[in-house]
């Protein structure tokens, strides 16, 4: 199989190098600075041809200010610049093969500007080097939280509290570029409680570079940025909405920006009360004429509170300090109503039913405080970035549970339990950046992060009035681990169309985990890894003046248990099922190999491979002879081979409407061995995705979104088909369109809602799973403030210039 790689991948260089001899234009790259030579990232560029306007490219410059265009020799261009805090800038250049680099000065805005907006546009999704960034203004203006931003993005799949990119592995979370190292449980809630309006934009790298963590990173990373009073003066928005389904959201956030242009502050506030609900129904067979029927009923109401915070000054010798900090606090009062029968397949005779009654209370805090040094080397990006961050979050908890038997005889059985579990998580890390002569960027770095996790659990039965403790469920489990990383990459550009990048990240992995109650075991891993990595990019050739490049990658990545997953607490679900941890779970590697194809900076069609070695998923086993009690856990089972597709495809927009249509194929192969049998699992499945825009007038536009996964799989659960259609429109008002009004509609149809069945080693089950996705919303935001720029948010930002 590997062979067969090699092979592939070398015809695909070669088919894009045999193609890239026929592009005739010239490569041009344009740079805009400020007064101290500093440069100006993300500006909007606009390329015209001056003797046909209706001719034009538009861009937005990389974090080095630089743009690059393929531009017809000898032909006179106008070029448009814009950017937040500068004047628009206007030149006229010419392109030949030993003139093709522009540099211009933007001029900074007067402090008073009556009379003076600035319109550019600002593409939804654009490709920068390997990470794909998103625009989320589009989509927050019909969300409550960051979670559904998330949900609504093209290309980003959540699923079980869980987001995923290319892969059926699970992204990896990064909050303003650092690991949260939280439980998928932790993460959902830490999301749910981000004011959507609080993200700046969301970098989706699917094939991180050895610059970022090697471990949890196999299916990629999803970066939230969080706005930090980016804006000069000071401005800032109030938002309210509610969202109405089977059960209602309610939100209100406020946030405040202020920045003088040394000296930047934010201050982000938000508070939500939340209720929603999930059914699951399944039909459980655990003997050769016995079947468990069960329907869960469960009720989530909560309210969340957050405040975000920061400040960012500029300091002498070209030092930048930066301050971020967070606190959320979220409380719960879930309540799951289950009921439960065993029957007779063959007689149809019910041999026991019962009511199980599970109540769950309790509150998560979340604090996080980051600082970041940065150092500017020179004025052409290179730069030294230090950083520390430190992550707290309690999770507290009392559950009480009882369960009334109907028959064979009347019996009420019961118990109640706390649980408390704390962790800490520190980081330090210090980045350095160089860009050298010939075109060569140098990155090394090193981190050492520090994770301590307790978790303290006490639970009691009650039978006949009687209580006693629960050993089997009282548990004190204490984990600890510090990874310690280095890593070196090198990238250079190669005559005027070839990057080559290439890197190695060294890991040392020490993990330590001690169970006291209810008997002393312990365990530790000592290890150290070395992570490769390998990037090409090529340019194959222009197509009206779109320049379509190809990209190779090679990765290799590990991913460690979490300590939810070692924990060998079992946390109660109902008299049948339980879910434990298995401290015996070792690490999983995945070797990736992708080539993918983008337009313009937009990405296109990827193809790729995952070989995946002593993976470890989610499984369930069978806790007794009988086999009527389950419990869910995870096990090393084997090795898994996925391969993936996936393509995107444009309307080319006009000035009004344009649409956006992507497809992901998933085949996994799982083999190995599940309850000592050998397994064989092989499932494909695909998924459709798309966004829509109309603008109706200068003030209104209508957004539709939605996605269908057919033959969806999770673990080795098989999926029917499901998806979600999802359409809001937003109109602007007053005379500076302070005040926007939001009308939105979740899941119109009401099929976001699955079947699933699964049947491995002595476990056959199947059911339904649905919740309150349904949902029909309205928002108000008001913005106030000097708005020194307006922007329109164009998802492939190709919206003509502006007719003298």
């Amino acid at each position: 199989m590997i062979k067969f790689d090699v092979r592939f991948f070398a015809l695909l260089f070669f088919v894009f190098l045999s193609a890239g001899l026929c592009a005739q234009k010239v490569n041009v790259s344009i740079k805009v600075t400020n007064k101290k030579n500093e440069p100006v990232p993300f500006a909007s560029f606009t390329v015209i041809k001056r003797n046909d306007t209706l001719v034009f490219q538009q861009k937005n410059s990389d974090s080095t200010g630089i743009a690059r265009f393929m531009l017809e020799k000898d032909v006179q261009y106008i070029i448009r610049i814009t950017s937040v805090n500068y004047l628009p800038l206007e030149k006229g250049v010419t392109a030949t093969p030993n003139h093709n680099f522009f540099s211009f000065i933007a001029q900074d805005l007067p402090k008073t500007l009556q009379g003076v907006t600035v319109t550019s546009t600002r593409p939804l999704m654009r490709q920068e080097d390997d990470k794909t960034i998103v625009d989320p203004e589009p989509i927050a203006a019909a969300s409550t939280n960051a979670y559904e931003i998330l949900e609504k993005t093209p290309g980003i799949f959540d699923q079980d509290g869980n987001v995923y990119l290319s892969s059926m592995t699970p992204a990896a979370i990064y909050i303003n570029g650092r690991e949260m190292k939280m439980s998928r449980d932790d993460v959902v809630t830490m999301l749910k409680n981000l004011p959507p309006n609080a993200i700046s934009k969301i970098e989706i790298l699917r094939t991180p570079s050895a610059k970022f963590d090697a471990s949890g990173t196999a299916g990629g990373i999803v970066n939230i940025i969080l706005k930090k009073g980016v804006k000069p003066g000071m401005t800032g928005s109030a938002t309210a909405g509610l969202q109405q389904g089977h059960y209602g959201n309610q939100f209100f956030s406020f946030n405040l920006n202020n920045n003088d242009g040394k000296k930047s502050s934010f201050v982000n506030l938000n508070y939500s009360r939340r209720n929603s609900f999930e059914e699951i129904i399944t039909n459980r067979f655990f003997a050769p004429d016995s079947e468990l029927s069960q329907k869960a009923f469960t009720k989530y109401p909560g309210t969340a509170y957050f405040g975000g915070f920061g400040l960012n000054n500029s300091l002498p010798k070209n030092w930048d300090i930066d301050y971020g900090g967070s606190i959320s606090y979220n409380n719960f009062n879930n309540n799951t109503e289950n009921e439960s029968a065993i029957k007779k397949i063959s007689s149809d005779d019910t041999i026991t039913n019962n009511l199980n009654r599970v109540n769950n209370n309790g509150y998560a805090l979340n604090i996080r405080n980051g600082f970041e040094f940065t150092k500017k080397l020179d004025t052409i990006g290179s730069e030294w970035d230090n950083d520390v961050f430190h992550n707290f979050t309690e999770n507290n908890s009392t559950q009480a549970f009882s369960t009334l038997y109907y028959s064979p005889f009347f019996i009420k059985t019961g118990g109640d339990g706390t649980s408390d579990n704390k962790r800490n998580f520190f980081t330090v890390k210090s980045d350095l950046k160089l860009k050298l002569k010939r075109r060569i960027t140098v990155e090394t770095g090193v981190k050492s992060s520090l994770l301590g996790f307790k978790s303290v659990t006490n639970y009691f039965n009650e039978s006949g009035g009687v209580r006693t403790k629960d050993i089997g469920r009282t548990n004190t489990f204490k984990y600890n681990e510090n990874i310690n990383s280095f890593y070196a990459q090198g990238s250079k550009t190669i005559g005027k169309n070839i990057i080559v990048k290439i890197g190695a990240r060294l890991e040392n992995t020490n993990m330590e985990g001690r169970q006291i109650i209810p008997s002393d075991t312990s365990f530790t891993i000592h290890r150290t890894d070395i992570f490769p990595y390998i990037y090409f990019s090529k340019k194959v050739m222009s197509i009206a003046g779109y320049e379509l490049r190809s990209y190779l990658v090679y990765r290799r990545t590990i991913t460690r248990p979490a300590y939810d997953q070692l924990n060998p607490f079992p946390r109660y679900i109902d008299q049948y099922l339980s879910e434990v941890g298995n401290p015996t779970l070792r690490p999983q590697f995945t070797t990736n190999y992708e080539a993918n194809i983008s337009v313009d900076e937009r990405p296109l069609v990827a193809i790729g491979y995952n070989d995946t070695k002593d993976i470890f998923t989610n499984v369930i086993y069978q806790a007794d002879s009988s086999r009527s009690v389950a419990y869910r856990t995870y096990d090393n089972l084997g090795k898994n081979k996925e391969l993936y597709l996936r393509g995107l495809g444009v309307l080319p927009p006009g000035k009004k409407y344009f649409f956006v249509l992507g497809a992901q194929y998933n085949h996994n192969f799982y083999e190995g061995l599940y309850e000592s049998k050998p397994l064989s699992f092989k499932k494909g499945s695909w998924t459709f995705f798309t966004y829509h825009q109309l603008k109706l007038d200068k003030r209104s536009q209508i957004t539709l979104n939605g996605f269908i996964r057919i033959k969806g799989q999770q673990q080795f659960y098989e999926l029917s088909n499901f998806g979600a259609l999802n359409t809001s429109i937003n109109r602007q008002f007053m005379k500076q369109k302070q005040l926007i009004i939001t009308l939105s509609m979740n899941d119109i149809f009401y099929t976001n809602q699955n079947d699933f069945s699964i049947q491995q080693g002595s476990v056959k089950a199947n059911g339904n799973r649905k919740s309150d996705t349904q949902r029909f919303g309205i928002n108000i935001r008001y913005n106030f403030g000097i708005r020194k720029k307006e922007e329109t948010n164009d998802m492939f930002n190709v919206e003509p210039p502006e007719r003298n």
